[in-house]
């Protein structure tokens, strides 16, 4: 009995590890624009950038309107990848920063899609 509740103790905390390295794969932050009801999403691994915020459509509680990744945003060299927002108040977009290489990249919506500036230093 002892010997089944300790296989079952390993099993749990083996699946509890292999959930805990897949959760927090994407990082998320919203626009510093204080008029803005927008949200940047950052697969950390790859740098891919999209967005999505809320929308009034008539008749209706309202709508999510996603932004997919476009020019810059797709995915980029495998790294390891972070938001960061200015601190300016009427800014829509966010850097997307490359934590290995130091490399950083202005992200925001254009017509229909994320994109990003080429990575500068």
């Amino acid at each position: 009995m002892i010997r089944s509740f300790v296989r079952i103790s390993a099993i749990a905390a083996a699946c509890t590890a292999s959930g805990a390295a897949l959760a927090g794969s994407y990082e998320f932050l919203a626009a510093p624009e204080i008029v803005l009801n927008r949200v940047y999403r950052l697969d950390k691994a790859t740098g891919e950038v999209g967005a999505c915020q809320y929308g009034l459509k008539e008749g209706t509680i309202g709508v999510t309107l996603c932004y997919p990744p476009g020019e810059g945003a797709t995915p980029q060299a495998s790294s390891d990848y972070a938001l960061v927002a200015s601190r300016h108040e009427h800014e829509g977009g966010v850097f997307r920063v490359d934590l290995r290489s130091g490399a950083m990249s202005i992200c925001y919506v254009l017509n229909d899609a994320v994109v990003c500036t080429p990575p500068g230093k």
